[in-house]
């Protein structure tokens, strides 16, 4: 090990390299996984290389909720048994994940993919604020729930979006406390979520 660099075969190397641009993985973690699939489940680690690289290939951004599809509308966006007029908006398909697990909301989505974080450069533009405007006043949507996450990036997120629909004359509602603050919503329990939903509020 010369600092953070992995001393190795150039295969295992960048598997390696690979492995640490996964969240929360460092080089020490990334070293392990590495030598575990390659030592313990050959199967395994061609199984997820396949996995990988189908998923790169197949899936693309919903045209309408940005979420990842194999078709060009998502199942949610396409099916008849949706609410219309509720847009919920979300970080990440994760987070999407979890509000379908609390069963507690049947309305559509947005999936801004970002939030706003000016210290890294991610701005409006970065995310596609744009798009997000154009969903929402495509004349059915009447509320858009704010589902950002209650981090520092969250809430700047959410407050910059509430007086950018509600100018466009759209109601304007936020997740309530129920949600942890500092908290991300991939991390929280279905019916915390459940909860938080039915009392949401105006941000």
């Amino acid at each position: 090990m010369a600092g953070d660099r992995f001393v190795g075969p150039a295969p295992l190397s960048v598997l390696v390299d690979a492995l640490k641009r996964l969240p929360g993985v460092g080089a020490k973690s990334a070293q392990r996984m590495a030598y575990h699939l390659l030592q313990h489940d050959p199967h395994g680690a061609r199984m997820l290389g396949q996995a990988l690289g189908d998923a790169v290939d197949r899936l693309r951004h919903c045209a309408r909720c940005n979420t990842f599809t194999e078709s060009e509308i998502c199942e949610t966006c396409a099916s008849p048994r949706r609410d219309a007029s509720l847009l919920c908006v979300v970080e990440t398909p994760a987070d999407q994940n979890m509000i379908e697990a609390s069963h507690s909301y049947n309305g559509l989505y947005f999936v801004l993919m970002g939030r706003l974080s000016p210290l890294e450069g991610v701005g409006p533009n970065e995310i596609g604020f744009d798009r997000l405007l154009e969903r929402a006043t495509d004349g059915l949507v009447k509320e858009v729930i704010l589902a950002t996450n209650f981090t520092t990036e969250g809430e700047t997120t959410a407050h910059y979006l509430a007086e950018l629909l509600r100018a466009q004359g759209l109601g304007v509602t936020r997740l309530a406390r129920g949600v942890p603050a500092g908290s991300e919503l991939e991390y929280v329990d279905a019916g915390t979520i459940a909860w938080a939903l039915m009392d949401r509020r105006a941000p």
